[in-house]
């Protein structure tokens, strides 16, 4: 059963319609206006890939290649490609300090009072 992806163009929304039967003749109505003028747009799809070749994806130095250790948002977006990959549901904590790296801000560590400390950068290698 084919889930058809629609936009309309009059309020910009997108919305689904299932199809039961392959060949079945649907006309698309926009659940906002009700106009029967939309676009039918191409569906993304994903193509389920081993453990082994999800590990490989993740050695792959291009992954790293635009990665600034000193900057809390592109540590942010490597973690959230990181997350995409794996396809894996990671936590509220880590959401937490994904969202505090995207804001700009370093994680506070328990007994630290703001930012990174020395200590850790020398731990990670970054010092």
């Amino acid at each position: 059963m084919p889930v058809y992806e629609y936009r309309c163009p009059r309020c910009r929304g997108r919305f689904s319609v299932l199809v039961l039967h392959i060949g079945q003749q649907v006309e698309p109505r926009c659940p906002r206006c009700q106009t029967t003028e939309v676009q039918r747009l191409f569906s993304r799809f994903a193509s389920p890939r081993s453990e082994e070749e999800q590990l490989e994806s993740l050695a792959d130095p291009s992954m790293l290649a635009d990665v600034d250790e000193n900057d809390p948002r592109s540590i942010a977006r490597w973690a959230r490609r990181m997350q995409c990959t794996l396809g894996e549901e990671v936590g509220e904590e880590f959401d937490e300090m994904i969202e505090e790296l995207e804001s700009g801000r370093w994680p506070e560590e328990e007994g630290e009072e703001e930012g990174r400390s020395e200590a850790a950068d020398e731990d990670l290698g970054w010092a």
